[in-house]
């Protein structure tokens, strides 16, 4: 008969409960369950491991460029007057508001890794995160324009409740780019988070979108309700690679 339960379990796929089944069957401990107490743990094993599952496809979706975690974020040094406005947006409870962040800061201190993990904690609580760097992200829907898929593309990155924008401003925006992002800005506006990491101080950020008016439209559209994450020190790549060096010399 429990052969024939696990069977049923998996051809419904209900694979949490065939693990914590097998796991009861096995152990000795599980002979003194109640029904009730059985059941509890079979639905609470199944629950677990949807969430789980869940999870784990969010993530993959997502295509994060680092796989990235808040617990592992380096607050030593300037990093530490940050720490507490890191955490705060680590609770993800802008994205439950449909506000948008801004992180900037020079180059390799940190800010793709802080959006990632950022990403990683928003997919954890169960919302839709797509990753993209802003310089292939306009080249890919130049091409989707060109394909037929652009509209496509547009209602995918619509329905992501955070979108990342990872090193806006690298170059300036020609038209086509003006006009992608003032459609995905104004998708999104008051409906969905968006991301943006820069090294450009958002004060520049007109002559990086250019035609003032359209600029004017999209950063009211941004900058209203953001929150402002401005990380200051020196590189951590650079740290990073000091540190190494210094491990090396110490080294007999």
């Amino acid at each position: 008969m429990n052969e024939q339960i696990l069977e049923k379990m998996k051809a419904m796929k209900l694979y949490g409960m065939v693990r914590a089944f097998n796991g009861s069957l096995a152990s000795t401990h599980g002979q003194g369950q109640t029904a009730d107490e059985l059941l509890d743990m079979l639905i609470t094993s199944e629950w677990d491991d949807r969430s789980h599952r869940k999870h784990e496809r969010g993530v993959k979706n997502a295509r994060f460029r680092y796989k990235a975690m808040v617990e592992q974020i380096s607050f030593s040094g300037t990093r530490m007057q940050s720490k507490n406005q890191i955490l705060r947006l680590a609770d993800c409870g802008f994205v439950q508001k449909k506000e948008n962040v801004l992180i900037t800061g020079s180059t390799g201190i940190g800010k793709s890794y802080i959006a990632s993990a950022i990403g990683h904690q928003a997919c954890s609580f169960g919302y839709r995160v797509l990753y993209e760097h802003s310089t292939k992200l306009f080249a890919r829907l130049k091409m989707a324009k060109a394909d037929g898929s652009y509209l496509k593309e547009l209602v995918r990155m619509e329905k992501q409740e955070l979108l990342i924008i990872d090193d806006f401003g690298m170059q300036p925006l020609d038209a086509q780019s003006r006009a992608i992002l003032m459609e995905i800005i104004e998708d999104r506006h008051g409906k969905r988070s968006t991301l943006f990491t820069s090294q450009v101080p958002v004060n520049n950020w007109y002559e990086v979108i250019g035609e003032q008016t359209i600029a004017d439209a999209i950063l009211d559209r941004i900058i209203h309700d953001a929150h402002r994450l401005e990380l200051q020190g020196d590189s951590m790549r650079k740290r990073k690679e000091t540190l190494s060096l210094e491990i090396q010399e110490m080294t007999p």
